[in-house]
């Protein structure tokens, strides 16, 4: 509607200037906004007031010259200037009911664009190092990469989800040792437990079952043993971690190994070629990367003086080894602690020649858990923190992902567990499923009194005349866009806000206005209406990884 509104406009700016009514030749880019007062029209243009200057004259002349050349608009019922100089476009009745056409047509496929014309693009998430269960802060963070790559694929991009294995460095080498102090442990030796040791329940769970599939591995030299405890850790916590974002539902199409670099010697052909760059330098005995020439604070050390890598070198490495795999756009999901590395990794794909732009990282804040509005902490058998798993398994699937979304990712979130598992309007999550399979419920009502249900393209809908009937029909037809703006912000929570905007205005009408009535074209109007409803609220929930019920 937008895209057409915008075409008459510029049809119309172009007759001014052909009659000389205007006389710049200038043709600004159109922009079309939706007013926050529905009084105000349907669309609103600041066109005239950014045309006064270059055009000497006002803006309610320039809108008043554009409005007497604006022809064949029959879809328009009223056209005005409004305070300094604002067009205010009314839409007919007419407009809104083919957008109900429109989404009994496409179903499943309504709102799905082709704005990312295929451009690959890589969205890696979660990622966490392969060490321990996952927690509340990794399930936020799944369920933001997860949303983004499927609004992404709505929005016409080819996208693939990646999970980067840190399986290489002191991270699990202390898993292994972990593992064999408590397999030590119960042995009968007294242990001293090191500080850096991995702590968890977990821990003494994985040793019992080594001992259990290895019973020969207390034989063995420390080193040989802490090496078998190492593979086996990781193996393990690898199979944990795959099932609970399984259950989260979430799968990957890669999981790539940050151990298979070096097996591949791809740290050091990476980084030879951003020595033939001349992007790196030696000093002290160490390479360093030049990212203060792209904006870093600072140079950074690719290798120690004792010829050892940094991560930064592997980081390096991969995200050089993404683009040589053809993706044009490359989106992390991080902890907000890492909000420091940004500004080097931006660095490196300013340095091979790619807008920085080209890697996006979008930073997760923690997670406040809460029960009943107070700080709560669950089972400590995982260490000190709070597993994916245990929330999961408490409020579902469905509560944690919606509410992992319902704010921007960098802004800190209060999940509460009780009101995640009320069935009431104070439940955000129930609020908008209840929609969903209240239309259902109506849907098996009309059926059941014989009531046939509507067809696509063959019902009179000049009976929706209602304020209210028409504003559902018009945020239905702001759902395209909504899709197409989280995808090129990579903002989910503009979907959720969608759908609770949605939920309430469907729960306002059904609560004001009855469906099923005594004139069957009325009934078959409104029936019509509230499908559209449900197969927009189904297709947004689906983007979030969020069922859509037909019964609660």
């Amino acid at each position: 509607m937008k895209d057409r509104l915008r075409q008459q406009i510029g049809d119309a700016l172009q007759a001014c200037f052909d009659n000389n009514t205007l006389h710049s030749g200038v043709v600004p880019e159109v922009q079309i906004e939706v007013p926050g007062n529905p009084e105000h029209g349907d669309f609103a243009s600041n066109l005239a007031m950014t045309m006064a200057r270059i055009e000497k004259k006002s803006p309610r002349q320039i809108a008043d010259a554009l409005i007497a050349a604006l022809t064949d608009c029959d879809f328009l019922s009223k056209v005005e200037v409004a305070g300094p100089g604002f067009i205010n476009f009314t839409l007919t009745p007419t407009c809104w009911y083919k957008v109900l056409d429109d989404i009994a047509a496409r179903g499943k496929a309504y709102g799905l664009s082709r704005v990312g014309q295929g451009r690959r693009v890589q969205v890696e998430f979660v990622s966490a190092n392969p060490t321990g269960p996952l927690h509340i802060g990794h399930g936020r963070g799944a369920a933001v990469g997860d949303a983004v790559a499927a609004i992404l694929q709505a929005a016409g991009f080819d996208v693939q989800r990646e999970y980067y294995v840190n399986d290489a460095g002191n991270q699990v080498a202390t898993l292994g040792r972990s593992i064999w102090m408590r397999l030590r442990e119960q042995n009968g030796e007294t242990i001293v437990f090191p500080e850096d040791g991995y702590q968890g329940g977990y821990i003494r769970d994985l040793a019992i079952k080594l001992r259990e599939v290895d019973p020969a591995i207390a034989q063995l030299e420390e080193s040989e043993a802490v090496k078998r405890c190492t593979d086996f850790g990781v193996s393990e916590v690898l199979k944990w971690i795959a099932a609970d974002l399984k259950d989260f539902g979430i799968t990957f199409d890669n999981w790539f190994s940050e151990q298979s670099l070096y097996d591949r010697n791809m740290v050091e052909i990476e980084l030879a070629k951003l020595a033939a760059k001349g992007l790196s330098y030696e000093r002290d005995g160490a390479l360093w990367l030049r990212t203060t020439d792209y904006g870093d604070d600072k140079d950074r050390v690719l290798i120690k003086s004792d010829g050892s890598p940094t991560y930064f070198a592997s980081d390096v490495a991969y995200h050089m080894e993404k683009f040589d795999r053809g993706f044009e756009r490359v989106i992390d999901v991080w902890g907000a602690d890492h909000h420091g590395y940004v500004p080097r990794m931006k660095a490196v794909v300013a340095g091979l020649g790619h807008p920085s732009d080209d890697l996006e990282v979008l930073l997760i804040q923690m997670v406040n858990l809460l029960r009943d509005g107070q700080p709560y902490t669950m089972g400590k058998r995982s260490g000190n923190f709070v597993t994916l798993r245990e929330v999961v398994d408490e409020v579902g699937s469905d509560a944690c992902r919606f509410y992992f979304l319902m704010r921007r990712s960098d802004s800190q979130l209060d999940f509460d567990l009780e009101l995640a598992k009320r069935q009431s309007s104070d439940n955000p999550v129930y609020y908008v499923q209840y929609a969903h399979a209240r239309v259902c419920s109506i849907k098996r009502n009309a059926q059941e009194q014989g009531v046939a249900l509507p067809k696509q393209g063959a019902v009179d809908l000049s009976s929706l005349i209602l304020p209210e009937e028409l504003l559902l029909a018009k945020h239905l037809a702001r759902y395209p866009e909504t899709v197409v703006g989280a995808a090129q912000s990579c903002e989910p929570h503009r979907i959720v806000y969608y759908l609770q905007e949605l939920a309430a205005q469907f729960h306002s009408y059904y609560n004001r206005q009855r469906i099923l009535v005594e004139d069957p074209a009325t009934t078959q109007a409104r029936l019509y209406l509230i499908d559209g409803v449900s197969t927009v609220l189904a297709n947004a929930l689906n983007l979030l990884g969020v069922d859509a019920p037909e019964r609660m």
